[in-house]
């Protein structure tokens, strides 16, 4: 190596500083620096053998969109050679713009490789990110404790952003943390494993709850493994369960084989099957329904949400369950249900014994009503006026479903299957007879609970809902009986 050869020197503010390595290099590859000319840093590091040198401003040149795109990811790989690897091509793209689309290019494909890296590491940030509830001087945060393989954190955050806008979280990580207390975004210094909290009540129903859904017959433990790394294990509360789980895989699933050849032969069971799949008129009635409501133009909010919200579930269900509208989730998904309030009824339910599969769940509103607040989307109450349009299409659901009782969860769909507003306190608890000589029940919207700052508070309404779900599951066998 050569001491005495003068390089360029860049400093940028943090490893996966594009901005700063996007200015410098723009200027740099306008002066007609050589690639190896120049020495990249990043704050704190030190090179004896870089020199800062002045260098020109001039006007920048434009490059190709994709560069832009996959320059963004690649900075954030923890490869020292990521900075003049781009810079390279930055170079080359300067003179040919498709440079970049010329995979036989050892530095393209290495380009490459570094973001596809990245991205994958993001997308193991936002699956395997678990967060544990604590208790801190403002109330109740979440935080959880990963270790990307790479400088990702700034990139991956505004997934957790949006995702889980209303809830107070704190994401550590070994080379900073972020913060998130409902309305602005901040970084903090890195944290340990010993520092993040370790399991609470949460946690054990999450570990129930994928314990229920392991699915012997679909188990793939190599592509289990691929997607799912052991390093990530040790933040994941289920995980523990995964090794006993596969080791008695085969025995489930013969056991699973054995249960349904006993109850009434294996022919018939597959007979039963296929009779479920079977397409019938009621079934036809309703997927005709569903795409007239596609195209709703009944209030202004079918120009507000991405997409009209339908009912999901059995044809002939036990219960039918009412919920005010589609949430963020729900409206990009198409699919009621779905989000952090839907995953909560998902839990009290099956801790009520309610068989989740025999319910019938819709919204008495199916478009999102909402407030843009910057990027995210705030849920906005839907008016009389709304409710009233949109109770054209909730009365044909019930016209062709016929479900023994239905639960409205919350004022919003009490209101649209009462026809009048009432005050669920006064209501909660008695059986109510509708326009349609069926039974209703009236209780809370699952994300009444998700709202509450009071952990002790919010327990006890968990308890008397689970309760209350247990009363009506009852009530609805003897409706259906």
């Amino acid at each position: 190596m050569n001491a005495a050869v003068e390089t360029h020197c860049v400093r940028l503010s943090a490893a996966d500083d594009f901005e700063g390595w996007r200015d410098a290099a723009r200027n740099l590859a306008e002066a007609g620096v050589a690639a190896d000319a120049i020495g990249w840093q990043v704050q704190g590091d030190s090179d004896l053998f870089a020199r800062d040198l002045p260098v020109p401003a001039a006007p920048s040149f434009a490059v190709p969109r994709a560069f832009v795109e996959l320059a963004r990811d690649a900075i954030c790989h923890s490869d020292p050679e990521r900075f003049a690897l781009l810079y390279a091509l930055l170079l080359r793209t300067k003179v040919n713009r498709s440079a970049i689309e010329d995979e036989a290019d050892s530095v393209v494909r290495r380009v490459q490789q570094l973001a596809k890296s990245v991205r994958r590491d993001i997308h193991k940030m936002h699956a395997f990110v678990r967060f544990r509830e604590v208790s801190d001087h403002s109330g109740m945060r979440f935080v959880a404790f990963f270790e990307p393989e790479h400088h990702i954190v700034r990139r991956a955050a505004s997934f957790f952003v949006n995702r889980f806008a209303n809830m107070r979280w704190s994401i550590l990580t070994p080379e900073l943390s972020i913060h998130w207390d409902g309305e602005t975004l901040t970084e903090g210094p890195g944290a340990t494993r010993a520092e993040a909290p370790s399991g609470d009540p949460i946690e054990e129903a999450w570990r129930t709850y994928y314990a229920s859904i392991f699915n012997p017959a679909r188990l793939k433990v190599g592509a289990m493994l691929k997607e799912m790394p052991k390093k990530y294990w040790r933040n994941m509360p289920e995980t523990s369960l995964v090794q006993p789980l596969i080791a008695n895989a085969r025995n489930r699933e013969l056991e699973m084989i054995g249960r349904s050849a006993a109850k009434q032969g294996l022919e018939k069971a597959l007979e039963a099957e296929r009779e479920v799949q079977r397409p019938s008129n009621l079934r036809s009635a309703w997927e005709a329904l569903m795409k007239n409501a596609r195209n709703c133009t009944r209030c202004e909010l079918y120009k507000c949400g991405t997409q009209t919200v339908f009912g999901e579930g059995p044809l002939h269900p036990k219960l039918m369950f009412v919920g005010e509208q589609p949430g963020d989730q729900e409206d990009l998904a198409g699919r009621p249900f779905i989000g952090p309030a839907g995953q909560l009824l998902d839990e009290m339910l099956e801790e009520a014994g309610v068989d989740r599969s025999q319910t019938y769940v819709t919204n008495a509103v199916k478009h999102f009503k909402f407030e843009q607040r910057g990027k995210r989307r705030i849920h906005s109450k839907p008016d009389t006026g709304e409710i009233q349009a949109c109770r054209f299409w909730i009365a044909q659901e019930r016209e062709l479903i016929r479900p023994p009782l239905t639960v409205a969860l919350g004022a919003t769909a009490a209101r649209s299957l009462i026809g009048k507003a009432v005050t669920i306190s006064k209501v909660r608890g008695s059986p109510i007879k509708l326009a349609d000589g069926l039974e209703c029940w009236v209780t809370v919207h699952p994300s009444s609970l998700l709202r509450m700052p009071d952990r002790d508070r919010r327990h006890e309404e968990r308890q008397r809902f689970i309760a209350e779900m247990k009363r009506i599951w009852k009530r609805a066998a003897e409706l259906a009986a």
